[in-house]
């Protein structure tokens, strides 16, 4: 039997672009389908440990959409390729994404082009990190 979750990468080794993480599984048909609010309003709560400030905010999201289906695709970034949450964040991201209602498979993919810059980060997040 397969994990709730798999991300290729070990925790010990930086994930290379494209490593995804998936959790989740297909909705019911009729099932209505998740907005991409509902989606982000979770990303929100979800927060890089060494950095006080969730991780939708700081920039780490590129993309996030939402399949009639209930399929969710989001592409991420992270503040650094060797980042010390590159092997642990992508799931626990794809786990609570697929508790929301209307979430059914979740597809995290990584990106590292274009790279993260502070430029990225929200208005919330520099006044959280006095850097406005």
């Amino acid at each position: 039997m397969m994990p709730p979750y798999a991300l290729s990468a070990s925790p010990m080794d930086p994930p290379e672009e494209g490593e995804v993480a998936r959790c989740g599984t297909p909705l019911e048909p009729g099932t209505p389908a998740a907005t991409v609010d509902a989606v982000i309003d979770v990303l929100r709560e979800i927060y890089d440990p060494e950095i006080p400030v969730n991780i939708y905010d700081l920039g780490l999201i590129y993309d996030v959409s939402v399949e009639a289906d209930g399929t969710c695709k989001i592409l991420m970034t992270l503040t650094a390729p060797a980042c010390p949450v590159a092997g642990t964040l992508p799931p626990e991201m794809a786990q609570r994404v697929a508790a929301i209602p209307g979430v059914g498979e979740v597809i995290i993919t990584l990106a590292w082009d274009p790279p993260w810059t502070p430029e990225r980060m929200s208005e919330v997040a520099r006044v959280a990190l006095d850097m406005f």
